[in-house]
């Protein structure tokens, strides 16, 4: 007997509330639907329906095998999806939404690759640090800087970057280098609006412990590009991560401050709407863009 077949039919003679109707919806004729319910039930020992002239009605036994049959119908159909999206030719529109900055330093150098890749398929990128609703707004997939992954949609890590607190040598110098976390209070601050609350950081000391600190806000933006080019500029201190500001640390036109307290790594991920049924445009570029950040990004090394 196949039995995945006979849960097949078991299942749609339940559904459509009889054998003649099940016969029809699986293109079969209505002894082959008996005959598929009946070794069923002598292969498990257990009537599963109740048959009179008029109605159907499910047993104990039948309410049970019922409900997993359709699971196990379910999981069957999603793995002959993936399978069948992993075998389709990627193409068509695929609309990707990414925060700003990223985008444009990271991103927008991989598109043409990614282009000449996959000749078939039409790029719809857009840019924004607002956090976009990738099912309401209709884009087949984000770029994520999360430290706590994706709660809504499904995710994967493409790569890490640390978080720095810096500013300019310049600024320093006018201002004094900060010694304990205490000594920020007397300093400017270059704030990032969507951390949270702008006047406050959380540091880690050197143990692990969370110490918070307050620090008067000399300008607050919720773009990385214009609090990076504020520290530069001597404004403040800053705390941005390394995909924005390595250079810089490199090139010592800003210099950690503080650095032995440390501030936790962000995650860069790749989310879609969910694992089921992935596109195999999608699956492309989520592939294309894993192995582009494979190993350690270019924006890290030595501060």
């Amino acid at each position: 007997m196949d039995r995945l077949r006979a849960f097949e039919v078991f299942a749609t003679v339940v559904a459509k509330g009889g054998f003649a109707k099940a016969a029809d919806a699986l293109n079969t004729s209505p002894a082959n639907v008996t005959r598929y319910v009946s070794e069923l039930e002598s292969h498990l020992g257990s009537r599963l329906l109740n048959r009179t002239s008029r109605r159907l009605s499910l047993t104990e036994a039948g309410e049970a095998l019922y409900e997993r049959a359709q699971t196990i119908l379910e999981e069957v159909a999603e793995a002959e999806a993936v399978a069948s999206a992993t075998a389709l030719k990627p193409r068509g529109r695929l609309r990707v939404n990414a925060p700003l900055s990223f985008g444009i330093l990271h991103l927008a150098p991989l598109w043409p690759r990614f282009m000449a890749q996959y000749p078939d398929v039409m790029l719809d990128v857009a840019l924004t640090d607002r956090v976009v609703d990738l099912v309401e707004e209709g884009f087949d997939l984000g770029i994520r800087i999360s430290r706590g992954g994706s709660p809504t949609y499904a995710a994967r890590k493409l790569a890490t970057s640390r978080n720095v607190l810096c500013a300019a040598p310049g600024y320093l110098a006018r201002r004094g280098v900060p010694q304990t976390p205490d000594d920020l209070a007397d300093h400017a601050r270059v704030a990032y609006s969507y951390t949270g609350v702008p006047e406050d950081w959380v540091l880690l000391d050197p143990e692990g412990k969370p110490i918070t600190v307050r620090i008067p806000v000399r300008l607050v933006t919720n773009n990385g590009d214009t609090a990076r080019a504020a520290a530069l500029a001597g404004e403040g201190i800053i705390w941005q991560p390394t995909f924005l500001i390595g250079q810089d640390l490199r090139a010592g036109r800003l210099v950690p401050v503080l650095p032995e307290y440390r501030i936790p790594d962000i995650d860069i991920l790749a989310v879609y709407p969910s694992r089921r049924h992935v596109s195999a445009k999608v699956r492309a570029l989520i592939d294309f863009l894993a192995a582009a950040f494979h190993g350690q990004p270019a924006w890290e090394g030595p501060a």
